[in-house]
């Protein structure tokens, strides 16, 4: 089982990216300097519903302990005005992933159940845009760019940096940020705000592995200016 140049135009306190700044650039910089946020920045938390939390159908161990985390990035580009997307499993009940279908999972997040939905301790802000993958019942989605409006929305909206953080690291997340790299965007992986399902033993580190190889700059809350 497997799973550019930015526009230069502070706003509300973000600073402007210069343009011969980018990610790589920075990487050398990093142990010593702050990372900033600037205009052309977004937040993409992966998949953080009930039932892949500790409790849910498809559970990922230790899967509540990044919500905190994720909690401190909303705060942070909401505080900039930066805009925050977050992408759903919203399947049919017949999809395709579950067992009763052939899939290799058990059911799991069917649209506009509770175990579609994110945990109470993990409100949502009003301006978030939400991202449902995997609708139609005879296909599967990992990557929260696959038959979704994502890019469209990201393009429309000026985003040339994304900081991807969310469920799973090895199946969810390794795909959209992997997506995210083959269309063009600076990622961010938040490897603080991430968690495995790891099927196979270190698959989970085997994956931020693959991310960093495909250029993702590995982020922690405490590296990221308040």
């Amino acid at each position: 089982m497997s799973w550019p140049t930015y526009d230069c135009y502070p706003r509300r306190g973000v600073s402007a990216l210069p343009k011969s700044s980018c990610c790589t650039d920075r990487r050398n910089a990093m142990s010593t300097m702050m990372e900033q946020l600037y205009v052309g920045d977004a937040l993409l938390i992966v998949d953080v519903q009930n039932d892949f939390l500790p409790a849910g159908a498809l559970g990922v161990k230790g899967g509540d302990e990044i919500l905190p985390v994720l909690r401190g990035y909303m705060d942070r580009f909401q505080s900039r005005g930066l805009p925050i997307f977050l992408s759903r499993d919203w399947h049919p009940p017949d999809h395709c992933s579950f067992r009763e279908q052939g899939g290799p999972w058990p059911i799991h997040c069917v649209a506009g159940s509770t175990g579609a939905l994110p945990p109470p301790s993990f409100p949502i802000p009003e301006t978030a845009t939400i991202i449902h993958k995997a609708t139609l019942p005879d296909k599967e989605a990992y990557s929260a760019f696959q038959d979704t409006p994502l890019h469209k929305l990201l393009q429309a909206a000026g985003i040339a940096r994304l900081f991807i953080g969310g469920l799973a690291t090895d199946y969810c997340v390794l795909n959209t940020v992997r997506d995210a790299r083959v269309l063009g965007y600076h990622v961010c992986l938040l490897t603080d705000a991430i968690k495995a399902v790891n099927v196979a033993w270190e698959d989970g580190r085997k994956a931020e592995e693959t991310m960093v190889r495909l250029g993702a700059i590995p982020t922690r809350l405490e590296g990221l200016a308040a």
